[in-house]
Order: C-alpha cells, then sequence, then structure tokens
C-alpha cells in the first residue's frame, strides 16, 4: 500500500496543535465521576485523548487498564509493539497517535531508519529484521482487512509464539480504535508526553 500524503498529514498534525478543534468539549476530571476522578488522579499526565475518552465514564478504567496492559505486560518485544502501533497511526491516519508513539519507539530501541521507513511505507526495508518485517505486514494487512491471508498468517506463526501473535492482534486492534476515537472527535493535539505513560505502568 502506498503511503498517504505525508505533507497533508503534517498540516492537519500543525493545524490541530495550534487550534482548538475537538468537536465535544473534554471532561473536566475536577467535577468527573468519582471513579472517573480517581483514575484521573493515577495518571502522569493528563492527555487530551484521556479527557476525551473519559465522556465514556464506565468504560474509562478498563480501556485504559487495556492500553496498560499492551504498553507494558505483553511478552511482545516492545520495539516491534511501538512500530506497529506507528504504522497504524500513519495509515488511520491518526497524527496524534504518531506524534505521542514516536518519542515511545526510540526509547524501546526503534532507530531514526526504522521510523521513517515505518512513515514511508517502506515495510521490506533492510534497516527491519524478518519478525518486525512480518509484524509490520501483518499490520498492514490488518487495516485494510480483518481477516489475515493464510500466507500473512504463517509468516506470523514462523516469527512469533500464538501468545504474541494475540498480543500483535490485540494491539493493532486497540489503537485503530483509539485513532478512530481520535479523528471523529478531532481530539487536540497535546504536545508529547514522551514516555512518561510507558514509565509510570511499568
Amino acid at each position: 500500500m502506498p503511503a498517504r500524503d505525508e505533507p497533508g498529514l503534517r498540516r492537519r498534525a500543525c493545524l490541530r496543535y495550534h487550534a482548538h478543534m475537538a468537536r465535544l468539549p473534554y471532561v473536566d476530571p475536577a467535577s468527573a465521576a468519582p471513579e472517573v476522578r480517581e483514575t484521573f488522579a493515577r495518571l502522569p499526565v493528563q492527555l487530551n485523548v484521556f479527557r476525551m475518552m473519559a465522556h465514556a465514564d464506565t468504560c474509562f478504567r478498563p480501556l485504559l487498564q487495556l492500553g496498560t496492559a499492551i504498553l507494558a505486560r505483553q511478552a511482545l518485544a516492545p520495539m516491534v509493539r511501538e512500530l506497529v502501533i506507528l504504522l497504524v497511526g500513519r495509515r488511520s491516519p491518526a497524527p496524534y497517535e504518531w506524534t505521542q508513539h514516536v518519542p515511545i519507539a526510540r526509547a524501546t530501541g526503534a532507530s531514526e531508519a526504522q521510523i521513517a521507513a515505518t512513515e514511508q511505507g517502506a515495510l521490506d526495508a533492510e534497516c527491519f529484521d524478518e519478525r518486525t518485517r512480518a509484524a509490520l505486514r501483518a499490520t498492514a494487512e490488518l487495516l485494510e482487512r480483518p481477516r489475515l491471508s493464510d500466507g500473512t498468517f504463517a509468516e506470523l506463526e514462523r516469527h512469533f509464539p500464538a501468545r504474541e501473535i494475540v498480543e500483535l492482534l490485540l494491539t493493532v486492534g486497540y489503537y485503530m480504535m483509539i485513532a478512530r476515537l481520535l479523528e471523529s472527535t478531532a481530539v487536540d493535539l497535546d504536545p508529547p508526553a514522551g514516555t512518561a505513560i510507558v514509565d509510570a505502568v511499568r
């Protein structure tokens, strides 16, 4: 699949950063329901995505718990996970997701060449090993259709045990969902939070 129009993606990110465009008001933690307020109190940063997500107050904590499990409790290699998340953010496209996860990807050991190749859609680039290529190809396919082809699934099985295959599928699905929340509600772009969230849930 060819890369999306990068200038257009960056323009949208810049506009989102400099203008308040959200389609719904953000939840104010101070006046939120007690469980939501308690959940916010545990967060190292109160990002706009969380303040938007909190409208679904009974889903808020479970959603964050799943995100925490993906970021801190998977067997899937953190660098593979982050490159997969970046590809979801790039191709959705969801500039917010991309912006927040680039610093996390770097912290997991992803190189600038790997981040650039993911951004450009060069999923067979030499900077990726076979395992990472398999994960990225599967991610790209999942962004197009819900069922992986037999060939793509067999390639995953050559490189990953069953647990990590399911973790990969859940990671892609979770960040596709978040991308749709971000874009459909036009969440304003926060400055990158770096590894604050990941560090807090380790």
